[in-house]
């Protein structure tokens, strides 16, 4: 018999094997035994599959992000208070996760395969908090590049996911905790200051 939340134990072992092994290696056999089903077919009953498990696993995440974006772009007035909007929501919910965790580390993960990094876009299409802090960074940069401006953009996701990542993953070697609100305000002061920064022509 299935686990009385056979569902949630289900997002839990994809969260930690996609984050331990990668997303394509892992089946979904493989999640569900190690989320303790015997139903082998778990994952197409509870998600209708691969996509809608992944889906589920991002929306998860960005779940109870949203309040937090508009709160916090509520009192902002600068680039670093649209950055600290974005970015803050994101380091406050892993330090809300169990420990070990490994939401991070999946996310970074999802970064590299493709069909859940256009889950990933789609979903937050839909978030408009996100979406207005986007716009307002980008109104903020007019007087810069937009090749640059997108450019700097992407590997701001990078930074931000790969650090967490690594994050997260030292705390779970080390057994300390992740210094998690330290970590948001490093991160936010460091991409605002790549995100603005002169842009250097090549010689």
């Amino acid at each position: 018999m299935a686990r009385p939340d056979a569902r949630g134990a289900l997002l839990d072992a994809a969260e930690r094997l996609f984050a331990e092994r990668g997303i394509p290696t892992v089946s979904d056999r493989q999640v569900a035994e190690a989320a303790g089903n015997t139903n082998h077919s778990a994952v197409r009953y509870y998600f209708g599959g691969r996509e809608g498990l992944l889906l589920a696993l991002v929306e998860r995440h960005r779940a109870g992000l949203s309040a937090e974006h508009r709160r916090l772009f509520a009192e902002s007035d600068s680039m670093v208070g649209d950055v600290r909007a974005l970015v803050l929501p994101m380091t406050t919910s892993f330090a809300a996760l169990p420990s070990p965790s490994w939401r991070a580390r999946f996310l970074d993960q999802a970064l590299h395969d493709p069909p859940t990094v256009s889950l990933m876009r789609d979903a937050g299409e839909r978030d408009s908090a996100a979406a207005d802090i986007v716009r307002s960074v980008v109104a903020r940069l007019a007087h810069l590049d937009p090749t640059i401006v997108e450019a700097r953009a992407r590997l701001t996701t990078q930074v931000v996911s790969s650090t967490c990542a690594t994050i997260e993953a030292r705390a779970e070697r080390t057994g300390e905790p992740a210094r998690w609100h330290e970590a948001g305000s490093f991160l936010c002061d460091a991409i605002a200051g790549m995100l603005q920064a002169p842009i250097t022509e090549p010689r």
